[in-house]
């Protein structure tokens, strides 16, 4: 093992410390270096590349997220179960900017298949089962949602609805509402 007890979930952990503090895209070899006071040269027997350490990031994030949606929304269904995910959701991104920009990383097959992506899409699915959506509905609704919470959470985190009087809670909750709507609405 390489110097200050170096390990590829030890680095991983503080990449996405240090991706909440600096941002996702400030996040390096060198950066994870400097913050264990090692050489860059030290951290490639724990990861191959930035590539690696983006990745591996974007799975611990996946995971946090996954297990904070999962807690929300045990034994809630329909309206309570999409309130608590939306909920849930837009909470992680808020208090983990960077770590949440890096569940949006695309990430190829086998790592998707093998990571907390499919337990996101599994809860997603379930809530809609609750709302008597099946395939191919099923797709297009996870879409709309993910799209939606992501879409909100983007430009509020951006600064866009803050020149506006009406506040971004009462959007947001009228949101989440619409969806509601056109969930029990859906058409066949």
């Amino acid at each position: 093992m390489a110097r200050a007890g170096l390990t590829a979930d030890r680095l991983t952990q503080a990449a996405a410390e240090l991706a909440d503090e600096v941002g996702l895209e400030n996040v390096t070899v060198s950066a994870l270096a400097r913050h264990f006071g090692v050489k860059d040269a030290s951290l490639y027997s724990h990861i191959r590349n930035a590539h690696d350490l983006r990745v591996r990031l974007a799975v611990l994030a996946l995971a946090e997220l996954a297990d904070r949606v999962a807690e929300a929304i045990a034994g809630r269904s329909g309206k309570d179960a999409l309130v608590a995910f939306a909920t849930a959701y837009r909470r992680y991104a808020h208090e983990h900017p960077g770590r949440y920009a890096a569940t949006q990383l695309a990430l190829d097959p086998d790592t998707a298949a093998t990571s907390a992506a499919g337990k996101h899409a599994e809860m997603t699915r379930a809530i809609l089962r609750g709302y008597d959506l099946w395939e191919p509905h099923q797709t297009d609704a996870v879409r709309l949602l993910h799209s939606t919470f992501h879409g909100y959470v983007s430009l509020e985190r951006s600064g866009a609805f803050h020149s506006h009087p009406r506040g971004v809670e009462a959007s947001w909750t009228r949101a989440v509402d619409a969806l509601d709507t056109v969930l029990r609405s859906w058409p066949a």
